[in-house]
Protein backbone atom coordinates (compact mmCIF):
# COMPACT_ATOMS: atom_id res chain seq x y z
CA UNK A 1 0.00 0.00 0.00
CA UNK A 2 1.21 3.59 -0.98
CA UNK A 3 0.23 6.42 0.85
CA UNK A 4 -2.31 8.36 -0.90
CA UNK A 5 -1.54 12.37 -3.01
CA UNK A 6 -2.06 15.52 -0.90
CA UNK A 7 -5.98 15.61 -3.33
CA UNK A 8 -7.17 11.84 -3.03
CA UNK A 9 -9.34 10.39 -0.67
CA UNK A 10 -7.25 9.77 2.90
CA UNK A 11 -6.23 6.08 4.08
CA UNK A 12 -8.48 6.03 7.07
CA UNK A 13 -12.00 6.07 4.84
CA UNK A 14 -12.65 9.83 6.82
CA UNK A 15 -13.95 10.76 2.72
CA UNK A 16 -11.79 13.75 3.58
CA UNK A 17 -9.04 14.56 0.90
CA UNK A 18 -5.49 13.53 2.47
CA UNK A 19 -4.25 17.18 2.50
CA UNK A 20 -7.08 17.97 5.05
CA UNK A 21 -6.67 14.59 6.99
CA UNK A 22 -3.74 12.42 8.06
CA UNK A 23 -1.28 14.47 5.82
CA UNK A 24 0.25 16.96 8.17
CA UNK A 25 0.20 13.82 11.35
CA UNK A 26 2.20 11.21 8.32
CA UNK A 27 4.63 13.86 7.91
CA UNK A 28 5.42 14.36 11.82
CA UNK A 29 6.47 10.48 11.41
CA UNK A 30 2.98 9.11 13.46
CA UNK A 31 1.65 6.28 13.17
CA UNK A 32 1.26 5.65 8.80
CA UNK A 33 -1.69 3.45 8.09
CA UNK A 34 -0.50 -0.75 8.36
CA UNK A 35 1.16 -2.07 4.94
CA UNK A 36 2.81 1.11 3.63
CA UNK A 37 6.08 0.20 2.16
CA UNK A 38 6.70 3.87 1.00
CA UNK A 39 8.81 5.72 2.86
CA UNK A 40 6.99 9.29 4.20
CA UNK A 41 8.14 12.02 2.44
CA UNK A 42 8.34 14.96 4.59
CA UNK A 43 8.62 18.78 3.60
CA UNK A 44 10.85 21.61 5.70
CA UNK A 45 8.09 23.35 8.53
CA UNK A 46 11.36 26.02 8.45
CA UNK A 47 12.89 27.82 5.47
CA UNK A 48 15.36 30.65 5.89
CA UNK A 49 13.66 33.64 6.62
CA UNK A 50 15.07 37.33 7.10
CA UNK A 51 17.69 38.47 9.93
CA UNK A 52 17.67 42.04 11.05
CA UNK A 53 20.72 43.40 12.08
CA UNK A 54 22.48 42.40 15.27
CA UNK A 55 21.16 44.34 18.46
CA UNK A 56 23.62 46.93 20.38
CA UNK A 57 24.52 46.95 23.85
CA UNK A 58 25.23 49.65 26.38
CA UNK A 59 28.98 51.17 25.79
CA UNK A 60 29.91 50.59 29.58
CA UNK A 61 28.66 47.33 29.27
CA UNK A 62 31.71 44.52 29.97
CA UNK A 63 32.35 42.20 27.12
CA UNK A 64 33.35 38.85 26.40
CA UNK A 65 37.38 38.63 25.71
CA UNK A 66 35.77 37.14 21.56
CA UNK A 67 33.83 40.46 20.95
CA UNK A 68 37.20 42.02 20.19
CA UNK A 69 39.35 38.96 19.11
CA UNK A 70 36.72 37.57 17.51
CA UNK A 71 38.46 34.32 18.46
CA UNK A 72 35.92 31.62 20.23
CA UNK A 73 38.79 30.67 23.16
CA UNK A 74 38.03 28.38 25.91
CA UNK A 75 39.61 25.27 24.69
CA UNK A 76 41.98 23.32 26.37
CA UNK A 77 41.26 25.75 29.64
CA UNK A 78 39.88 23.77 32.58
CA UNK A 79 36.52 24.53 33.30
CA UNK A 80 37.24 23.85 37.53
CA UNK A 81 36.13 26.51 39.82
CA UNK A 82 39.12 26.74 42.49
CA UNK A 83 37.48 29.61 44.67
CA UNK A 84 34.28 30.39 46.46
CA UNK A 85 34.22 33.70 44.11
CA UNK A 86 34.21 31.87 41.21
CA UNK A 87 31.68 29.36 42.07
CA UNK A 88 29.40 32.57 43.48
CA UNK A 89 29.95 34.47 39.99
CA UNK A 90 28.64 31.23 38.56
CA UNK A 91 25.79 30.84 40.62
CA UNK A 92 24.67 34.58 39.59
CA UNK A 93 25.38 33.90 35.74
CA UNK A 94 23.62 30.79 35.88
CA UNK A 95 20.31 32.66 37.86
CA UNK A 96 20.55 35.31 35.26
CA UNK A 97 20.32 33.14 32.30
CA UNK A 98 17.40 30.97 33.59
CA UNK A 99 15.33 34.60 34.18
CA UNK A 100 16.33 35.98 30.76
CA UNK A 101 15.03 32.57 29.55
CA UNK A 102 11.85 32.31 31.22
CA UNK A 103 11.33 35.88 29.81
CA UNK A 104 11.35 34.54 26.58
CA UNK A 105 9.37 31.40 27.12
CA UNK A 106 6.53 33.22 28.35
CA UNK A 107 6.01 35.03 24.97
CA UNK A 108 6.06 31.80 23.11
CA UNK A 109 2.58 31.62 21.38
CA UNK A 110 1.62 31.18 17.70
CA UNK A 111 1.94 34.51 15.90
CA UNK A 112 5.05 35.70 17.18
CA UNK A 113 8.23 35.62 15.22
CA UNK A 114 11.72 34.60 16.11
CA UNK A 115 12.91 37.76 16.21
CA UNK A 116 10.68 39.40 18.33
CA UNK A 117 11.73 36.61 20.78
CA UNK A 118 15.46 37.53 20.50
CA UNK A 119 14.31 41.23 21.58
CA UNK A 120 12.68 39.82 24.26
CA UNK A 121 15.94 37.89 25.54
CA UNK A 122 18.34 40.67 24.59
CA UNK A 123 16.71 43.35 26.34
CA UNK A 124 16.21 41.17 29.74
CA UNK A 125 19.85 40.20 29.34
CA UNK A 126 20.73 43.77 29.43
CA UNK A 127 18.22 44.79 32.22
CA UNK A 128 19.78 41.78 34.71
CA UNK A 129 23.63 44.10 33.19
CA UNK A 130 24.54 40.90 31.22
CA UNK A 131 25.99 40.31 28.09
CA UNK A 132 24.12 37.99 25.57
CA UNK A 133 26.90 35.61 24.84
CA UNK A 134 26.00 34.14 21.39
CA UNK A 135 25.81 37.45 20.16
CA UNK A 136 28.83 38.06 17.59
CA UNK A 137 29.92 34.67 18.69
CA UNK A 138 32.15 33.83 16.03
CA UNK A 139 30.02 35.85 13.51
CA UNK A 140 26.51 34.67 14.94
CA UNK A 141 24.47 37.59 14.71
CA UNK A 142 21.61 37.71 17.30
CA UNK A 143 21.37 37.38 21.03
CA UNK A 144 19.82 33.82 21.06
CA UNK A 145 19.35 30.95 19.27
CA UNK A 146 15.75 29.67 18.25
CA UNK A 147 15.12 25.98 16.87
CA UNK A 148 11.92 25.25 15.91
CA UNK A 149 10.31 21.59 14.40
CA UNK A 150 13.13 19.95 12.50
CA UNK A 151 15.75 22.52 13.63
CA UNK A 152 17.93 20.86 15.63
CA UNK A 153 20.45 23.84 16.72
CA UNK A 154 21.53 27.08 16.29
CA UNK A 155 18.78 29.10 14.31
CA UNK A 156 18.77 32.43 13.39
CA UNK A 157 15.81 34.22 15.00
CA UNK A 158 14.09 35.66 12.19
CA UNK A 159 10.66 37.37 10.82
CA UNK A 160 8.91 33.71 11.11
CA UNK A 161 6.45 33.96 12.87
CA UNK A 162 5.14 30.66 15.35
CA UNK A 163 2.47 28.25 14.56
CA UNK A 164 0.37 26.21 16.32
CA UNK A 165 1.49 23.38 16.14
CA UNK A 166 5.41 23.74 16.38
CA UNK A 167 7.95 22.92 19.14
CA UNK A 168 10.59 25.65 19.76
CA UNK A 169 13.95 25.21 21.73
CA UNK A 170 15.00 28.64 23.20
CA UNK A 171 18.90 28.75 23.89
CA UNK A 172 19.95 31.35 26.41
CA UNK A 173 23.30 31.97 27.25
CA UNK A 174 24.37 35.40 29.14
CA UNK A 175 28.15 36.89 30.42
CA UNK A 176 28.25 38.68 33.77
CA UNK A 177 30.26 39.05 36.66
CA UNK A 178 33.22 37.86 34.41
CA UNK A 179 31.08 34.28 33.85
CA UNK A 180 28.83 32.62 31.08
CA UNK A 181 25.93 30.85 31.96
CA UNK A 182 23.66 28.67 29.85
CA UNK A 183 20.13 27.22 29.31
CA UNK A 184 17.55 26.09 27.30
CA UNK A 185 14.25 24.49 26.99
CA UNK A 186 11.80 23.29 23.88
CA UNK A 187 8.26 24.22 24.42
CA UNK A 188 4.72 23.66 22.28
CA UNK A 189 3.41 25.84 20.81
CA UNK A 190 -0.31 25.41 21.36
CA UNK A 191 -1.49 22.13 20.93
CA UNK A 192 1.10 19.89 19.09
CA UNK A 193 0.74 16.32 17.92
CA UNK A 194 1.25 13.13 20.64
CA UNK A 195 4.74 12.55 18.77
CA UNK A 196 5.98 16.32 19.42
CA UNK A 197 4.59 15.75 22.96
CA UNK A 198 6.39 12.77 23.30
CA UNK A 199 9.64 13.85 22.02
CA UNK A 200 10.20 16.93 23.99
CA UNK A 201 8.70 14.59 27.38
CA UNK A 202 12.05 11.74 26.71
CA UNK A 203 14.26 14.95 25.81
CA UNK A 204 13.80 17.01 29.22
CA UNK A 205 13.82 13.08 31.09
CA UNK A 206 17.05 12.27 29.09
CA UNK A 207 18.92 15.70 30.37
CA UNK A 208 17.79 15.06 33.43
CA UNK A 209 19.37 11.54 33.42
CA UNK A 210 21.75 12.33 32.33
CA UNK A 211 22.50 15.60 35.52
CA UNK A 212 21.41 12.82 38.02
CA UNK A 213 24.91 10.62 37.27
CA UNK A 214 27.10 13.60 37.65
CA UNK A 215 29.55 13.42 41.30
CA UNK A 216 32.91 13.57 41.71
CA UNK A 217 34.78 10.66 40.65
CA UNK A 218 31.99 9.66 38.09
CA UNK A 219 33.58 8.84 34.54
CA UNK A 220 31.93 11.37 32.13
CA UNK A 221 30.38 8.91 29.70
CA UNK A 222 28.04 7.92 32.14
CA UNK A 223 26.24 10.91 31.04
CA UNK A 224 25.86 9.76 27.60
CA UNK A 225 25.28 6.16 28.27
CA UNK A 226 22.59 6.89 30.03
CA UNK A 227 20.67 9.47 27.86
CA UNK A 228 21.33 7.13 25.04
CA UNK A 229 19.76 3.94 26.58
CA UNK A 230 17.02 6.25 27.73
CA UNK A 231 16.22 7.93 24.17
CA UNK A 232 16.70 4.52 22.01
CA UNK A 233 14.59 2.98 24.37
CA UNK A 234 11.31 5.43 23.62
CA UNK A 235 12.76 5.10 19.66
CA UNK A 236 14.09 8.04 19.46
CA UNK A 237 18.38 9.22 18.16
CA UNK A 238 20.79 11.01 19.82
CA UNK A 239 22.33 13.93 17.61
CA UNK A 240 26.10 13.64 17.67
CA UNK A 241 27.82 16.55 15.99
CA UNK A 242 26.94 18.55 19.30
CA UNK A 243 27.03 18.00 22.59
CA UNK A 244 27.94 19.52 26.04
CA UNK A 245 31.29 21.74 27.05
CA UNK A 246 33.04 22.97 30.18
CA UNK A 247 31.82 27.12 30.64
CA UNK A 248 32.87 29.78 33.32
CA UNK A 249 35.09 32.40 31.96
CA UNK A 250 34.76 31.19 28.45
CA UNK A 251 31.33 30.36 26.80
CA UNK A 252 32.68 26.95 25.63
CA UNK A 253 35.75 25.31 27.58
CA UNK A 254 37.01 21.64 28.42
CA UNK A 255 36.13 18.98 28.30
CA UNK A 256 33.01 17.92 25.61
CA UNK A 257 30.42 16.31 27.04
CA UNK A 258 28.97 13.61 24.49
CA UNK A 259 25.36 12.51 24.85
CA UNK A 260 26.31 9.25 23.51
CA UNK A 261 28.28 6.63 25.19
CA UNK A 262 32.23 6.80 24.27
CA UNK A 263 33.62 3.76 26.25
CA UNK A 264 37.01 4.72 25.41
CA UNK A 265 36.54 8.53 27.13
CA UNK A 266 37.90 7.90 30.55
CA UNK A 267 38.13 11.23 31.82
CA UNK A 268 36.65 11.94 35.31
CA UNK A 269 34.54 14.67 36.80
CA UNK A 270 36.22 16.79 39.90
CA UNK A 271 34.63 18.85 42.53
CA UNK A 272 34.29 22.57 41.22
CA UNK A 273 33.44 21.99 37.68
CA UNK A 274 31.16 23.55 35.58
CA UNK A 275 29.69 22.25 32.36
CA UNK A 276 26.54 22.15 30.20
CA UNK A 277 24.65 18.86 29.77
CA UNK A 278 21.97 19.62 26.51
CA UNK A 279 21.37 16.30 24.60
CA UNK A 280 19.30 17.05 21.08
CA UNK A 281 17.22 14.10 20.66
CA UNK A 282 15.70 13.61 17.27
CA UNK A 283 12.47 11.88 16.30
CA UNK A 284 13.96 10.19 13.06
CA UNK A 285 17.60 9.11 12.37
CA UNK A 286 20.50 11.32 13.70
CA UNK A 287 21.77 12.44 10.33
CA UNK A 288 22.31 16.47 10.11
CA UNK A 289 22.49 19.10 6.97
CA UNK A 290 23.97 22.71 7.58
CA UNK A 291 22.06 25.16 5.57
CA UNK A 292 23.65 27.83 4.10
CA UNK A 293 24.22 30.32 7.28
CA UNK A 294 26.68 27.92 8.31
CA UNK A 295 24.78 27.82 11.13
CA UNK A 296 21.33 26.52 11.21
CA UNK A 297 21.28 22.46 11.22
CA UNK A 298 18.53 20.50 10.60
CA UNK A 299 17.30 16.57 10.74
CA UNK A 300 18.62 14.99 7.60
CA UNK A 301 14.87 13.45 7.16
CA UNK A 302 13.53 16.52 8.76
CA UNK A 303 11.79 14.55 11.34
CA UNK A 304 11.41 16.97 14.90
CA UNK A 305 14.08 17.14 17.06
CA UNK A 306 14.15 18.80 20.59
CA UNK A 307 17.28 20.11 23.16
CA UNK A 308 16.86 20.71 26.72
CA UNK A 309 20.12 22.06 28.78
CA UNK A 310 21.35 22.71 31.98
CA UNK A 311 24.51 24.44 33.49
CA UNK A 312 25.52 22.45 36.48
CA UNK A 313 28.32 22.83 39.16
CA UNK A 314 29.74 19.38 40.46
CA UNK A 315 29.69 19.65 44.26
CA UNK A 316 31.59 17.78 47.20
CA UNK A 317 28.27 15.54 47.53
CA UNK A 318 27.18 15.52 43.76
CA UNK A 319 25.76 18.03 41.95
CA UNK A 320 23.86 21.77 41.91
CA UNK A 321 21.95 23.15 38.95
CA UNK A 322 23.02 26.54 38.40
CA UNK A 323 20.26 27.13 36.01
CA UNK A 324 17.09 26.43 38.11
CA UNK A 325 15.48 23.11 39.29
CA UNK A 326 11.44 24.32 38.43
CA UNK A 327 9.32 22.60 36.68
CA UNK A 328 9.99 22.64 32.92
CA UNK A 329 7.50 25.09 30.74
CA UNK A 330 6.20 22.11 28.35
CA UNK A 331 4.89 20.49 31.94
CA UNK A 332 2.73 23.93 32.53
CA UNK A 333 -0.15 23.29 30.07
CA UNK A 334 -0.31 24.60 26.15
CA UNK A 335 0.58 28.27 25.67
Amino acid sequence: MKLPGRNENCWCNSGKKYKKCHLRSDENGETAPPGVTQQVIRHPTVTPGIISPPRQVPDNMALPEYTKSRKPGGRGISCQKETEDEISRMRRAGKVARGVLDSVLAAVKPGITTDALDEIAHLAAISFGAYPSPLHYMGFPKSICTSVNEVILHGIPDNRKLQRGDIINCDVTVYIDGMHGDCSETVLVGKVSDRAHSLVQTTWECMMKGIEVVSPGQHFNEIGRVIESHANKSGYSVFRQFGGHGIGQNFHMDPYIAHYYEPENQTIMEEGMTFTIEPMINAGGPGSKSWSDNWTIVTMDLALSAQFEHTVLVTRNGVDILTGEQKPWFLRGDI
